[in-house]
């Protein structure tokens, strides 16, 4: 049973653990102003105030199985810079949840129309949402600022991910499709109640919403977006002068920081931030240090020199 909870919830991008965290400041929370779109359109949240000239937006994309409260749960929007706009995902949270394939054209397609008209801003993905969020990067460089990706799972294809995986005896589940389904059905259905009681080490907020997506979505965007694709073939498609930033936990059971390391060192404008004994939730241990680097990210745009 243990190793069984331990599948569901790495299917999510989790690993038990809590060994890091940072003091949090005494940052004012920001004022919460929700954008609600039509049935057909993701569901997205804004807070904090309008930006002022010179200013850059950012938007916040979720992990696997998460909702947008992963970026506000235990107080933590106090962390979000302004004009912060968080976005539940298609097939998750309060977005639709057709029940259908979910590829990454299916996704970016979703993240376009609930993004059209927006400025161009600056994109902080986790896990699935760092997945997306650089795909959107090479489809749409006009509207990209720049980037931060948190735990960026890199696995260079279906055969990387497997060994990856497989390390562990949860691995099994999670490459094996039909086991990751009746993971996630179980995990839903059976343990949903119960999973802010089972899952101590994440905020309850973030362990109640764990439900909110459906076996397909869950299932074949992990393996249409995150195993059948290597993440470096879009980083190579990067316009070179894009400012990224990378926020890793070394002790990170589900994506490895050692490819992230790889794709970072030698590039100028590729920044690693490791995070010393953190798991796959640097937001949820450290978000001091990840508000920080996100900040970081936002200045380094603003003070750049215009494009010629």
């Amino acid at each position: 049973m243990t190793d069984f909870l331990t599948a569901v919830t790495a299917m999510r991008g989790d690993e038990t653990r809590s060994d890091h965290d940072h003091p949090r400041s005494a940052a004012t929370k920001t004022k919460r102003r929700t954008v609600r779109g039509s049935l057909d359109e993701l569901h997205t949240s804004t807070f904090g105030s309008q930006i002022r000239q010179g200013q850059t937006p950012f938007i916040f994309l979720h992990g696997l199985g998460g909702t947008q409260v992963y970026w506000t749960a235990a107080d933590s929007d106090r962390y979000l810079p302004p004009q912060s706009t968080l976005v539940d995902l298609l097939g998750f949270g309060q977005s639709p949840r057709p029940f259908k394939k979910y590829t990454l054209d299916t996704h970016l397609a979703a993240l376009e129309a609930a993004l059209a008209g927006q400025p161009p801003a600056i994109l902080v993905g986790h896990s699935l949402g760092a997945a997306l969020a650089l795909a959107y990067a090479v489809r749409n460089p006009e509207s990209v600022k720049g980037l931060v990706l948190i735990s960026l799972p890199s696995y260079g294809g279906t055969q990387g991910a497997i060994r990856w995986h497989r390390r562990r005896l949860s691995g099994w589940f999670l490459t094996n499709m039909v086991l990751t389904g009746l993971a996630c059905v179980t995990s839903r259905r059976l343990l949903g109640p119960l999973l802010p009681l089972i899952l101590r080490d994440i905020p309850r907020e973030v362990a109640r919403d764990l439900v909110e997506h459906n076996v397909m979505s869950s299932t074949t965007s992990l393996w249409n977006v995150l195993y059948r694709r290597d993440a470096v073939d879009d980083l190579d498609r990067l316009a070179p002068d894009l400012p990224v930033t990378f926020i890793h936990g070394t002790k990170d059971g589900t994506a490895p920081i050692d490819s992230i390391r790889a794709v970072t060192d030698g590039y100028e404008n590729r920044k690693l931030i490791e995070l010393e004994g953190v798991d796959h939730h640097p937001w949820l241990r450290a978000p001091g240090a990840c508000a920080a680097a996100i900040a970081d990210a936002g200045r380094t745009i603003q003070t750049a020199p215009p494009k010629a």
